[in-house]
């Protein structure tokens, strides 16, 4: 879990209208939103119909791509 230590901004309303995070913070939550798009993509790859081809295959086609 992120530990976070926002402050905030405020207007001179006292309503809020930015929030100041440390540069790790920042970083930590980043890390976090990439490490749910990699576990998304994952979910997404696997819920599909699977098609299973051989290394050498895999390689061939790689190295063709590249």
């Amino acid at each position: 879990m992120i530990t976070l230590n926002p402050q905030y901004v405020v207007d001179q309303d006292k309503k809020p209208k930015a929030v100041l995070l440390t540069i790790q913070e920042w970083h930590d939550i980043v890390d976090a939103i990439e490490e749910l798009d990699d576990i998304r993509a994952y979910d997404a790859g696997k819920s599909g119909p699977q098609e299973t081809i051989s290394l050498e295959q895999a390689v061939r086609e790689i190295q063709e791509n590249h």
